[in-house]
């Protein structure tokens, strides 16, 4: 075996190893303070909330997912919570759109990277589509394509009827844990599956394949970007620095923001784990809008003055 194959094994495995332990511990965290959550806010509350019927859901969805520090698959959890407590599916989606993409951390460091302006337009950029698209498929229907047991909370293996009233208080965390571990389990071979497709890719596509192909002086290199971005899982943390060595490479400013777009707001983990909550036609719906979106943004950049 070639020393290029090792070096590009070792990195796939090193990349599975830390997002299966890091999707694990968050996926299990975030799905638990959503069901402590709900112990406490009624659904009739967050429906009231987070309802469609007015243009105020829709904003306030979108400023959750901007002060929510999740990456595109640790928003899932959340999501389910969000289905289960009946939610106006608009602006639900809207949430799903806009919490990868405009979490703090992003925000933080593309501000310190590329600078304020270029910060504050990609900000708006994201919260506007996030909030069109929620009201557009809200509009046409497609909240008809949630899987029905995505509504369904699991019910937690134990003692069931045998349980008394009076214990129900001071069982009530393992009651919770019980029901996220169950929930846990359903998605686990989603959540390995795309982990492990998307280390694959990440350890053996060289980054001087995505310049090529992504560089300035490409005509497709936006939607090249856009589309690279999907399946090559990178987190938040890395997806700047590294766009910003892209771009000292030669990519792009267009291109590099159709490539953080595209890898931050639809991992192909994420796309997978939505397969349990979605059927295809909402898939597909979602992917177009993060790709519309990706593109978009790398047009602005390409034809104004921000991306000179």
């Amino acid at each position: 075996m070639s020393p290029e194959i090792t070096a590009a094994l070792q990195e796939a495995g090193g990349m599975f190893l830390f997002l299966a332990v890091e999707l694990t511990a968050l996926f299990l965290l975030i799905s638990y303070g959503v069901a402590v959550l709900q112990e406490y806010v009624s659904p009739a509350r967050i429906q009231a909330v987070l309802s469609s019927r007015n243009g105020r859901g829709y904003v306030v969805a979108a400023l959750m997912g901007a002060i929510t520090p999740f990456c595109s698959c640790s928003t899932i959890p959340f999501l389910k919570g969000l289905l289960r407590a009946r939610a106006g599916f608009g602006p639900m989606m809207v949430f799903l759109f806009s919490s990868p993409l405009l979490n703090p951390v992003i925000i933080g460091l593309f501000t310190v990277t590329f600078g304020l302006q270029v910060a504050v337009v990609y900000s708006l950029i994201a919260m506007v589509v996030s909030v069109a698209a929620g009201v557009i498929l809200e509009a046409l229907g497609f909240e008809r394509h949630v899987e029905p047991a995505a509504y369904e909370a699991p019910a937690p293996s134990g003692c069931g009827s045998s349980c008394s009233a009076a214990s129900l208080p001071e069982n009530r965390w393992l009651r919770l844990w019980k029901s996220v571990w169950k929930d846990f389990k359903g998605v686990l071979p989603y959540l390995l599956g795309g982990i492990a497709i998307g280390s694959f890719i990440y350890g053996f596509m060289p980054t001087g394949l995505i310049t090529e192909y992504a560089g300035s002086d490409n005509l497709f290199a936006i939607p090249v970007a856009a589309v690279i971005g999907i399946p090559l899982y990178i987190r938040a943390e890395a997806v700047i620095p590294l766009s910003a060595a892209l771009a000292a490479k030669g990519m792009s400013l267009g291109a590099v923001m159709a490539l953080i777009i595209g890898s931050a707001g639809a991992s192909l983990t994420e796309v997978i784990l939505l397969r349990a909550i979605f059927r295809m036609p909402m898939i597909l719906a979602f992917l177009a809008v993060i790709l519309t979106m990706a593109v978009g943004a790398g047009l602005i950049y390409a034809l104004t003055p921000l991306g000179a």
